[in-house]
């Protein structure tokens, strides 16, 4: 395909860091956004079990992250190939190549999130090893997975036909890399204007010949985290950006085209702020409904399992009935008279009825319609 490079924007030599920042231009952004994290942030601190309750918030943003690139899929496919399949990834004749995709992203994000519990740094090896994880399998393969790219690549508008950026060139690009993870440990800017700055300058680097988008934005909870402004991995911003995606592109060009580094941190510091605001809301939602439905499973089950039960609905809103004997660890008999009792009480909601070997499929609908996007 011919592209016109008539409306293109080169990378911005020789310009990063910023020399200075006018934080007159974007102060009240930074205070709104340090406020609204804050209260997200007390929110997590106060969640005794956060893994189990916002588990969905991170395949809300495998979805949507996803879904900026193009590939297309929903909550309730990404749930139902889980359901059947646990940690394997395999390609299947009636699995669409875009659910695996997400997937992939879903388990990087999930690994990438460990290796820092475990103390690797935020790296250039660290990128690559989440990129390497992001691409292993089906169409990403193909893309280089884990190495920096060796020609040049491009940002398109396809449909328009037209260059929107030129990246960084390969022979400048360590020399890029070098400069952005210095920046990173070194720079005394406030975290929220260093994430702001590092997202912009990595997505304009575009250091990957794949995958570039998704990785920069898992950058944006990775750094957020690992200088501690919030307390757990949960924060996710694909929602934001992907509903203001022409102004978040034109926010990024305009930082190479006018050096304008400060407009930048505006529009960034109003999307923290915005996701804040909403990631609270969904949060407190999840967990106002686990607080709700452990005294209904409570007094409709009258069983010391009935918390298990819950954990694991929370966690596996959509699950084969034979999973949830095995793996709740709840007794065999007791989980199956349980599963009889939530058809019995609309709590679960059957996909797929039982059929010769194949156990039945329920979705957890309570949690489902809280969490589709």
């Amino acid at each position: 395909m011919d592209l016109n490079l008539d409306h293109a924007v080169n990378y911005h030599y020789d310009k990063f860091p910023p020399n200075s920042l006018n934080y007159e231009k974007f102060i009240e952004p930074l205070i709104k956004a340090t406020d609204a994290v804050a209260r997200y942030d007390q929110m997590l601190k106060n969640m005794h079990n956060s893994e189990i309750l916002l588990a969905p918030l991170r395949n809300q943003e495998a979805v949507i992250s996803s879904r900026m690139e193009g590939t297309v899929s929903t909550m309730d496919e990404i749930l139902k190939y889980e359901a059947d399949h646990d940690d394997k990834l395999e390609a299947s004749p009636n699995v669409r190549s875009e659910v695996i995709e997400t997937l992939l992203y879903q388990r990087a994000l999930k690994s990438v999130q460990k290796m820092m519990k475990e103390g690797y740094p935020l790296s250039q090896f660290l990128i690559k090893t989440i990129h390497e994880r992001l691409l292993w399998f089906g169409r990403g393969a193909s893309k280089s997975p884990g190495e920096f790219k060796k020609e040049q690549n491009y940002i398109a508008d396809t449909l328009k036909k037209n260059i929107l950026f030129i990246p960084v060139s390969p022979e400048k690009l360590q020399d890029g890399l070098d400069k952005l993870f210095q920046y990173i440990e070194k720079s005394s800017h406030p975290t929220l204007v260093k994430t702001a700055i590092t997202h912009v300058e990595f997505e304009a680097l575009h250091p990957f010949k794949d995958g570039n988008g998704r990785i920069g934005r898992m950058l944006i909870t990775l750094m957020l985290w690992s200088f501690g402004t919030i307390s757990e991995p949960h924060f996710y911003i694909s929602g934001y950006l992907e509903e203001h995606k022409d102004l978040y592109i034109d926010a990024m060009r305009n930082v190479s085209e006018n050096n304008d580094w400060e407009e930048w941190c505006k529009f960034f510091l109003e999307a923290i702020e915005q996701q804040a605001i909403r990631n609270l809301k969904i949060a407190e939602n999840i967990r106002n409904l686990y607080e709700e439905m452990k005294t209904v499973f409570s007094d409709i089950l009258s069983s010391k399992w009935s918390v298990n039960a819950l954990d694991f609905v929370f966690t596996n809103p959509v699950f084969r009935n034979n999973k949830f004997t095995a793996n709740s660890g709840i007794p065999t008999a007791t989980a199956a008279r349980f599963t009889r009792i939530f058809i019995e009480k609309n709590i679960l909601m059957t996909l797929e009825e039982a059929s010769g070997r194949r156990p039945a499929l329920y979705s957890f609908e309570p949690l489902m319609e809280l969490v589709r996007v």
